[in-house]
């Protein structure tokens, strides 16, 4: 399906299944968040807002998105970019990735790394 992206195992957050997903990029040595967000290959996306909140501390805090479709079904994953680590989790639902999208949202917003203000 996305024959120029890196395939990798890994096991779904949600179901514990073992599964092969798109990698996102790797961490970037030179640059930041911006610059990581910008060699996402498809099918990862950076997100700047959640629900209508800030999402992340770009260029240091970085979202990513990706839906993925397997043999068995579909595939969601998050990523994060924390000034250079980059973790990838994928769930089987769409809406466990989006309920600890949201988990991680709020932390970040209650700990004042993030502003969690609304978009105008």
């Amino acid at each position: 399906m996305f024959s120029d992206v890196i395939m990798e195992q890994r096991t779904t957050k949600d179901t514990r299944e073992k599964v092969k997903v798109p990698a996102p990029a790797a961490r970037v040595f030179w640059g930041d968040g911006l610059d990581w967000a910008n060699l996402l290959p498809r099918p990862w996306a950076g997100v700047e807002w959640w629900n209508g909140y800030e999402l992340g501390s770009w260029p240091d805090v970085v979202f990513a998105l990706a839906d993925y479709q397997d043999p068995t079904g579909a595939l969601h994953g998050y990523c994060t970019y924390i000034e250079g680590e980059v973790t990838p989790r994928w769930y089987r639902s769409a809406e466990s990735r989006d309920l600890a999208v949201s988990e991680e949202a709020i932390k970040f917003w209650a700990s004042g790394q993030a502003e969690g203000q609304p978009r105008h």
